[in-house]
């Protein structure tokens, strides 16, 4: 169990970025959150198995179609209490 403090840069808002990643981290059994913020990044927190969170890091790398990933910023946290997988903001 891992758990993933994520922070995306590029054009990455009104792209649907964060529905996709709702998507993909209910699919992948990935708990944690997605959110925009107010200087056009987009955040995550993300916990489950140590794979399916680094799937999901390997996806932020070019995101859904339309967006344009600039970077992808990774802080590692020790795992805390985290159910389901929600758009926040």
């Amino acid at each position: 169990m891992t758990r993933a403090r994520v922070r995306i840069t590029g054009a990455v808002q009104g792209v649907c970025f964060r529905a996709a990643t709702r998507d993909l981290a209910r699919s992948l059994g990935v708990a944690g959150w997605v959110r925009n913020t107010p200087d056009g990044a987009v955040e995550a927190l993300l916990q489950g198995e140590v794979e399916r969170v680094e799937r999901l890091l390997a996806w932020f790398r070019h995101g859904p179609a339309g967006a344009r990933v600039d970077a992808v910023e990774v802080e590692w946290e020790e795992p805390a209490r985290e159910a389901g997988f929600r758009v926040v903001g």
